[in-house]
C-alpha cells in the first residue's frame, strides 16, 4: 500500500506552535510529506498541495493522511473541491484528527466552519504582526485606537503619567496606587499598577502573543530614561519589605542587626514634656536577654554616609579590576549590535525592490529583527545609566548625603547598599554596607 501525507504549518513566525506531527507509528509507512508553509499575505498559495494533486494523477496513492480536512483548504468549499480532486485520482484521504469518518457530512459541519475562522483569524493576526499593527481587544488604558496604532487618550493618559510619576518621587507602589485613588478616583490593583509601570505598551512598544517586541510603534506615555529608572526601582525594591519600599525614611528595610539576625525598624519617641521627638532604630522580635540596644537614627546616618564614602571607590575599582582586560564594555557591545540589525533593517527595502527578497519574505525578516532590537535596547536599560568610576567619584563626598532629602537619599542608598548590618561589640557598634556589586 502506497501512503504519502499532506501537511498545512502555520505562519513561521517566533512563538507559533510547532507543527503537528503524525505519530511515529505512521510515520514508519509514509513514503513522502507534502509540506506548505502558510505566508499571511498569501493564504492560498500552496504549491506543496498543487504538487500533490499533479503526482497523485501520474501515480495514485492509496492513501493521502493529512492532520484534519480544514488543512486542504481556506474555507470549506475550497475543502470540499481539493477532497474531491484528490479522490477522483483513486486516492482515499483520511483525517486524523477529524472525530467524523464522513468527509462530506464533516465539510458541511460546524467543526471544519470552526477551524477556518480560527485559521483566517490567526493569517490575520500574523499580517497585522508583520504590519506592526497593534494587537486585536481593548486598547490599553491611557490609549485609543486610530491611524492604524495606538493613540494617547487625553482624558485618561494623564492618569497614568501621575501614577508613574508618584512612582518615581517615592518608589512605592502601593503608594502611588492610593495616591491617584486619592485625586482623580480611580481605583486599580497593584498588579494593575505593576503592569502600567513595566508593560511595553506604555513605552511606545507593541508586544504580542508570541511575546516579540517592537520599538516605536506608538508615541509612548514613560519616556525611555523613566522607563529605564523604573525597572532599576523595582529591582531593587523586589527584596525589600513591601511597606519598607516608599517608606519616609531612607533607612527603612536596609539594617539588620549582626548579633540577633532581626531587622531594625524605625521608631519615634517623644519624652514627656518635650515637644522634640527623637528617631530610633530598634531590632523587631529579638529574641536575646537582655534585647539588643536600640540606636539613635541620625548616628546611624551619619556612621553609614561615612562608611559609604570610604568603601564605595575602592569596591568600584575592584570591580572594574576583574573585568577582562581589552573587553569591551556591555553598553558598547549591545550597541554594536544593534548597530549591525539597524544595517540590516536599512537594506530590506533594496533587497526587495532588485528581487532578491520577496515581499511576504522581507515583512517576516524585518519583523525578527526589530523584535531582536527591541530585546537588545531592553538590555542596554538595564545597565548602570553612567560610569561606575565617575559616579562613586561624585557620590563619596559626606556632604553630598547629608544635603539630600529623605526620599532622594532613599533612591540612591538602594542604587549602591543592598544591606547595612550592624555589628556589635559589648557597648560599642560598627557598620558594615553589603553592596550591590
Amino acid at each position: 500500500m502506497r501512503i504519502v501525507a499532506y501537511r498545512y504549518r502555520e505562519v513561521d513566525v517566533p512563538g507559533s506552535p510547532p507543527p503537528e506531527g503524525f505519530g511515529e507509528e505512521i510515520w514508519a509507512s509514509v513514503e513522502r510529506v507534502y509540506t506548505d508553509v502558510a505566508l499571511p499575505t498569501e493564504p492560498y498559495h500552496r504549491p506543496e498541495r498543487d504538487r500533490l494533486l499533479a503526482e497523485a494523477r501520474h501515480n495514485p496513492p492509496d492513501l493521502v493522511l493529512v492532520n484534519n480536512l480544514a488543512s486542504l483548504g481556506s474555507s470549506a468549499e475550497d475543502t470540499y473541491h481539493w477532497v474531491q480532486q484528490l479522490e477522483s485520482t483513486g486516492a482515499e484521504v483520511v483525517s486524523l484528527q477529524d472525530s467524523s469518518v464522513d468527509v462530506f457530512s464533516l465539510l458541511q459541519g460546524v467543526e471544519l466552519a470552526s477551524q477556518q475562522r480560527r485559521r483566517r483569524l490567526r493569517e490575520g493576526h500574523a499580517r497585522s504582526r508583520l504590519q506592526a499593527l497593534p494587537p486585536p481587544g481593548k486598547p490599553p488604558y491611557g490609549y485609543r485606537r486610530g491611524q492604524g496604532r495606538y493613540l494617547i487618550d487625553r482624558a485618561t493618559a494623564p492618569v497614568v503619567t501621575a501614577f508613574v510619576n508618584e512612582f518615581l518621587l517615592y518608589g512605592s507602589l502601593r503608594g502611588a496606587v492610593r495616591f491617584i485613588e486619592t485625586r482623580f478616583g480611580k481605583r486599580i490593583s497593584v498588579s494593575t499598577g505593576r503592569r502600567w509601570l513595566t508593560h511595553p505598551v506604555y513605552r511606545g512598544d507593541l508586544q504580542y502573543q508570541d511575546v516579540n517586541t517592537l520599538r516605536d510603534t506608538h508615541a509612548a506615555i514613560i519616556s525611555r530614561d523613566e522607563a529605564a529608572q523604573i525597572d532599576r526601582l523595582l529591582r531593587r525594591n523586589r527584596p525589600l519589605p513591601p511597606r519598607t519600599a516608599g517608606a519616609a525614611r531612607s533607612l527603612a528595610g536596609l539594617v539588620t542587626c549582626q548579633t540577633c539576625g532581626q531587622a531594625l525598624t524605625i521608631s519615634k519617641t517623644a519624652p514627656r514634656g518635650q515637644a522634640k521627638s527623637y528617631l530610633y532604630l530598634r531590632p523587631s522580635g529579638c529574641p536575646n536577654t537582655p534585647r539588643c540596644k536600640a540606636i539613635p537614627y541620625d548616628d546611624a546616618l551619619h556612621r553609614i554616609v561615612a562608611e559609604i564614602c570610604r568603601v564605595l571607590p575602592q569596591a568600584v575599582a575592584q570591580f572594574t579590576a576583574r573585568m577582562p582586560a581589552g573587553a569591551p564594555a556591555p553598553g558598547s557591545r549591545l550597541q554594536g549590535e544593534i548597530e549591525a540589525k539597524e544595517t540590516i533593517l536599512a537594506q530590506l527595502p533594496a533587497l526587495e525592490d532588485s528581487g532578491v527578497l520577496d515581499a511576504e519574505t522581507a515583512a517576516l525578516r524585518r519583523y525578527k529583527l526589530r523584535g531582536e532590537v527591541a530585546t537588545l535596547h531592553q538590555q542596554l536599560a538595564q545597565l548602570p545609566p553612567v560610569n561606575l568610576q565617575e559616579l562613586s567619584q561624585s557620590v563619596s563626598i559626606p556632604q553630598f548625603w547629608l544635603d539630600l532629602s529623605e526620599a532622594e537619599r532613599r533612591f540612591f542608598f538602594r542604587e549602591f547598599i543592598r544591606e547595612i548590618q550592624i555589628v556589635r561589640d559589648g557597648e560599642t557598634w560598627q557598620v558594615e554596607l553589603v553592596l550591590v556589586f
